[in-house]
């Protein structure tokens, strides 16, 4: 079965080829079929490869499989290769899975938009990059597809081109991120440098010994590693272009902010871990970087009124926790972390699709309500994936995850009681701000009439998702509810188990507690605040201080004002005084030399014969007195 391996991505890349050779001459119905078949096969055989990896682990606990070299440039041979191991299990069994029944859900939702088919194309091409990044064995194969997410992200934000928003979005999306995509790329080449290598295994096999730790060279390839990262998942500083990229339709948002690319910094810093732990100085500011985050990105999102802004804000919050975790060491927690998330947030994506739809395209969420008489199988869903979202205890995917996050921030030896407490606020903020959110869409006063209901391919990816959401978090339980390690004791064959500080059984209670008081809190003064005392909130942001707040907080804490005063505008201001280009000036000076010498040339052919011969004798005599010359003093 493993043997199999190189059909999980090729299968989709197949499906993005077929549609844009041939979609637009094909009824929806066979676009539809072959955009999910994509990914669907796909995603059963990511299921069954991770099986007979789990069952019948390889020698070393990694199966490579090399198809070809890529290219061969005097000892440099990378090539394209495969490897698969736990950490590439999960993620490709979790890209597959979230993305089928995102298509699914698709092939409803998108239906009668122009463009159907280049919809599906793109979204396969996605799919089978992120695919070739997460199963890449080399970091020139992980650039490709991960180069590949940025082009996707590009052309399925901005799908909605003729909309000029979409296409600044998309622009935005894509310039943003080149930043991290040249800060990777400059930390492959240092790699290579010392390595002369960009195999990922040689590499963290070959470093410990290569460098000490808090080397100055293992620092900046860490730095640079996370300058790519920092990027492509949307951390502060370069966490400007994911809320604009809710242009895009909500299937597009539930692939990206979901399961693919915001994800992909965390796998990469999960994946060249060996790195970092070279570099604890970075790797301190991988968790200090994610608290940060996740602490303003949920701000931002109390403030927001529209639907897929506050799921925006919410995405860069929680990948903020997946970056704490990876800063102190909970590389499992991380991961752990990734993948519930991808269920419960693509779920809430759908559902706000569904509620956008219905009340014909509105995203506002003070023009929503009392939706859950209207909507019940949504209202469901989407309450099953807030609470996921909230970390309600017990019952939620989402509440074992982040607990785990809680706990190692805690109790790991590069973590702290300050990381713990950013972990714990941010907490309260997401039951605040996510329950909100649910109270204006479904409870209180009826707003916008619904026009639109769910269908059936709607309503089973709404279904699966509320399943996952629920109960993914049951493989890894922390020791006090049910000593479950399955998920943890499965990464272990690939990633470094985190040891832990002994803490007394009264401190573990107390953690624990705590993980299960904060979001209920924040749950319940969302609730207060919304449907019983709505008048209080209203008072607070007309005051002058909660005004100036909410519009700063709304603002995303001025990061686009800042960027846009210190790097957009003094650029601009540079592009129109350097207008006719300064560096043009010496290739125009040789065009123009050019011209002006051929018209001398060109005045030179009068017609008259008796000139031709004088000029073959004159060129005669020089070109035999410069032999002569040139004989005479060699």
């Amino acid at each position: 079965m493993l043997n199999g391996l190189w059909l999980i991505p090729a299968l989709p890349f197949a499906a993005f080829v077929l549609l844009a050779a041939a979609g637009k001459r094909m009824p929806h119905p066979a676009v539809a079929a072959i955009g999910t078949a994509g990914t669907g096969l796909s995603a059963v055989l990511a299921l069954l490869v991770g099986f007979d990896y789990a069952l019948r682990p390889p020698a070393g606990n990694a199966f490579v499989q090399t198809l070809w070299t890529w290219m061969a440039a005097g000892g440099f041979t990378p090539e394209i290769s495969l490897c698969l191991d736990a950490l590439s299990a999960v993620m490709i069994a979790t890209v597959t899975v979230v993305g089928f029944f995102i298509l699914l859900y698709s092939t409803e939702h998108m239906a009668g938009e122009e463009g159907y088919s280049r919809f599906f194309a793109y979204m396969n091409l996605f799919v089978g990059s992120m695919l070739t990044l997460v199963l890449a064995d080399n970091l020139l194969l992980l650039y490709l597809g991960w180069e590949g997410v940025g082009l996707c992200s590009y052309l399925l934000i901005g799908f909605w081109y003729r909309d000029v928003a979409n296409v600044r979005a998309a622009n935005k999306a894509f310039i943003v991120t080149r930043v991290g995509d040249t800060a990777l790329a400059l930390g492959l080449i240092v790699l290579f440098a010392h390595f002369d290598t960009l195999s990922i295994r040689d590499i963290l096999a070959r470093s410990p010994d290569r460098w000490l730790q808090g080397s100055g060279p293992a620092a900046w390839a860490a730095l640079l590693l996370l300058g790519g990262a920092v990027g492509k998942s949307a951390q502060l500083p370069l966490q400007v272009w994911l809320p604009d990229a809710m242009a895009g339709p909500s299937p597009v948002s539930a692939l990206i902010h979901a399961a693919t690319m915001v994800a992909a910094g965390v796998y990469l810093v999960a994946r060249m871990h060996g790195i970092f732990t070279l570099a604890p100085e970075v790797q301190a500011l991988v968790a200090v970087l994610g608290a940060v985050t996740l602490l303003l990105a949920a701000a931002s999102a109390l403030a927001q009124s529209d639907i897929k802004r506050v799921l925006a804000w919410s995405t860069i919050s929680q990948i903020g926790y997946m970056f704490l975790a990876l800063g102190v060491g909970a590389w499992s927690a991380a991961v752990f972390h990734f993948a519930t998330h991808a269920f419960f947030k693509a779920l809430l994506f759908l559902g706000a699709g569904v509620v956008i739809a219905a009340l014909g395209d509105e995203h506002d969420l003070h023009r929503m309500g009392g939706l859950r008489r209207e909507l019940p199988l949504t209202f469901w869903s989407f309450l099953a994936g807030a609470a996921s979202l909230a970390a309600l205890p017990l019952v939620t995917a989402g509440f074992y995850s982040k607990d785990l996050i809680l706990y190692q921030a805690f109790a790991s030896p590069q973590g702290s009681p300050w990381l713990w407490a950013a972990g714990l606020a941010g907490a309260f903020l997401t039951g605040l701000y996510t329950f909100r959110m649910v109270f204006l869409v479904f409870f209180g006063k009826a707003g916008l009439p619904v026009i639109r209901k769910p269908g059936v391919a709607v309503s089973i990816s709404l279904v699966v998702f509320s399943f996952f959401a629920l109960t993914v978090g049951f493989l890894q339980m922390p020791a006090l509810i049910a000593p479950v390690t399955v998920f943890s004791d499965f990464l272990s064959r690939t990633l470094p188990v985190l040891p832990v500080v002994a803490v007394s059984p009264a401190t573990e209670i107390l953690l624990l507690l705590d993980a299960l008081i904060a979001p209920l809190i924040g749950a319940s003064a969302a609730w207060w605040l919304t449907l019983r005392r709505p008048g209080f909130t209203a008072r607070i942001e007309r005051s002058r201080a909660g005004s100036a707040l909410h519009r700063f907080w709304l603002a995303g804490w001025g990061f686009d004002a800042l960027y846009e005063t210190l790097v957009v505008r003094p650029f601009v201001r540079m592009a129109r005084l350097n207008r006719d280009d300064v560096l043009d000036l010496f290739y125009g000076g040789l065009a123009w030399c050019a011209s002006r010498l051929s018209y001398r040339l060109c005045r030179t052919q009068s017609g008259s014969v008796r000139r031709y011969a004088l000029g073959v004798l004159a060129g005669a005599v020089i070109a035999l007195g410069l032999v002569a010359w040139f004989k005479e003093f060699p």
